[in-house]
């Protein structure tokens, strides 16, 4: 059936509206009246967008977060003048070695070496609050901000070139059959497309693969974080205070670590990171967190406090050698889609939006030459990767960060991370490779040998301290038509029903931090999967963890999934 779509012209796009995409929106902007105030020869007046796919900007904003001000200071000097909405200044910090009872302050490295955790002069932040605040700054420079605009596909023209993204459809039913109402996807065309989509965004990972932007890179590796934001009893918060921890309740192969953020107004963030190259094809980043909080000192913390939001989130640790080709005809990769994170002190909002600077600049030149090819482009992906600027230098400082761990825990800790402090990322060899985190997951056979434990190792959840994960996704907001395509796609069910049941357990009933998966007998008793897309968080998880590759996530109807209020 032939389809027409609306058509939306502008000239530069940016694919969602996070701190990259609108910092850069608001950058070019900004240039392009710099430049028409008192140049001769001035440009005509840009049209820019930024398509947001959750219903109001900033509701799929989750982030932990700490955040280094340096890259919205490009942007506004004067973070208070600028009524940046920030939580607080960090007022202490604290790094804890935990076991199931008991906690070991762990002390700062000696200098010269590095300082993971120094967190002196940044701020706790609600990711939400900022990228709201910023969608409302992009559009008093003149920038189009329309949320509840999912991005389907990107177009391309005759010459393989990117020349925009096609949204979903709207109104279909579960079966892609239109309904009443329907309302087929609009074409955004544009000289420059922005890819500012968050992590694991579904036009990059198409892009990538597409135009081969990881040749020669490392495999980009993930970890997930699960956080839930509570208010506390008022003696027990410390305004300002970061508390980071490792060991428990993980196992010394696994790698990742706690985080209590106590932000404004008595609430808290208490979350874990876990990286999702684990062996164990059983473990739950869920029930990972829910452990982390009965632990004595964390359980005090939150006594006689009330849960209020629950969220998860993958975030791209591969670190600098995993960075793709930043650039293509008439695309740029900004953020996490990019994968511009410093795994070592797991930070990248301001990494995200020094990226939207930097694309901001390149597709200013690119506008002053009229020319939008890979050539001109290339500019940005130098100067990001640029190992004496702002961006790239501080990423190849962390280059070997996460594969340091591949090996533990321990070994990290007492040899390679030490080394790497010492060395500025070096460690024992300039590039230490990496390997997909999907392929270092056992088989149940080998890595339980006498059998497997029962699912969740009969840990009970109180509904107090702790929470079941359908109690949590219920606190995260999410919400989709139930009538409508799934958003998650399984190339093979029969893969999930006989093969993955026999060789993993389904690790898809454990990894996903919502619920979506479950294995239901049908009238023969034979277990089946099954898959409510409806509990989505959108954090990605399956997409990437999933042994045989065969779960794509892609966007659903406008508007659809979590609302992060204040998270």
């Amino acid at each position: 059936m032939s389809i027409e779509r609306e058509q939306n012209p502008v000239d530069v796009l940016f694919v969602g509206a996070g701190p990259a995409s609108l910092a850069g929106a608001i950058h070019l902007a900004r240039l392009v009246k710099k430049h028409n105030a008192s140049a001769e020869k001035k440009l005509e007046e840009p049209m820019i967008a930024v398509l947001e796919k959750s219903a109001e900007v900033g509701y799929h904003g989750f982030s932990g977060a700490v955040m280094n001000p340096r890259g919205l200071r490009k942007l506004y000097p004067d973070l208070e003048a600028a009524g940046v909405p920030v939580e607080s200044p960090v007022t202490s910090e604290e790094v804890w070695f935990l076991t199931a009872k008991s906690k070991l302050n762990v002390p700062s490295p000696p200098p010269p070496m590095i300082n993971p955790f120094d967190n002196h002069g940044f701020y706790v932040i609600s990711l939400q609050k900022l990228v709201a605040w910023m969608a409302q700054k992009a559009e008093e420079e003149g920038v189009t901000v329309a949320a509840g605009y999912p991005a389907a596909e990107l177009l391309y023209d005759d010459a393989d070139r990117v020349i925009g993204v096609r949204t979903t459809d709207m109104g279909l039913d579960h079966h892609g059959q239109p309904k009443s109402g329907f309302q087929p996807g609009m074409d955004f065309t544009a000289k420059v497309t922005v890819l500012g989509e968050g992590t694991r965004g579904t036009l990059t990972k198409a892009l990538v693969q597409k135009k081969k932007l990881d040749a020669g890179k490392n495999p980009q590796v993930w970890t997930v974080g699960v956080k839930e934001l509570w208010k506390i009893k008022p003696e027990n918060h410390k305004k300002g205070m970061v508390i980071h921890t490792m060991n428990f309740p993980l196992k010394r192969e696994e790698f990742g670590g706690g985080f209590i953020y106590h932000l404004d107004n008595e609430t808290v963030c208490v979350g874990l990171v876990s990286g999702l190259d684990y062996k164990d094809p059983l473990f739950d980043p869920h029930l990972a967190l829910q452990k982390f909080k009965t632990h004595p000192k964390v359980a005090a913390l939150l006594d006689g406090g009330e849960m209020l939001r629950y969220g998860a989130k993958t975030i791209p640790e591969g670190g600098y050698w995993a960075i793709p080709k930043l650039y293509t005809d008439g695309a740029l990769l900004v953020g996490d889609s990019a994968g511009l994170l410093n795994p070592m002190k797991l930070k990248g909002v301001h990494l995200g939006i020094e990226s939207g600077i930097e694309a901001a600049e390149t597709i200013f030149a690119a506008m002053l030459a009229d020319d939008y090819t890979e050539k001109t482009l290339a500019r940005y992906g130098e100067r990001v990767m640029d190992k004496t600027g702002d961006i790239g230098g501080e990423l190849y400082e962390a280059r070997n960060f996460h594969q340091a761990f591949e090996h533990g825990l321990i070994p990290a800790m007492m040899l390679h991370v030490p080394l790497q402090l010492a060395t500025k990322g070096r460690g024992l060899k300039e590039r230490y490779m990496a390997h997909p985190g999907y392929a270092a997951m056992k088989k149940l056979r080998d890595y339980y040998p006498g059998g497997a434990p029962a699912k969740g190792e009969g840990f009970k959840f109180d509904g107090k301290l702790t929470f079941s994960k359908l109690d949590d996704v219920y606190r995260s907001g999410t919400k989709h038509e139930e009538n409508q395509p799934s958003h998650l796609r399984i190339a093979d069910t029969n893969v999930c029903n006989t093969r993955c049941k026999e060789e993993y357990g389904n690790p898809c009933q454990h990894f996903c931090p919502a619920a979506v998966y479950e294995m239901v007998p049908n009238a023969e008793g034979v277990t089946n999967i099954k898959v409510n897309a409806s509990n989505c968080v959108h954090c990605k998880t399956c997409d990437i963890m999933d042994p045989y590759q065969i779960i794509t996530w892609v966007p659903p109807e406008g508007g659809g999934g979590p609302v992060y209020i204040g998270m």
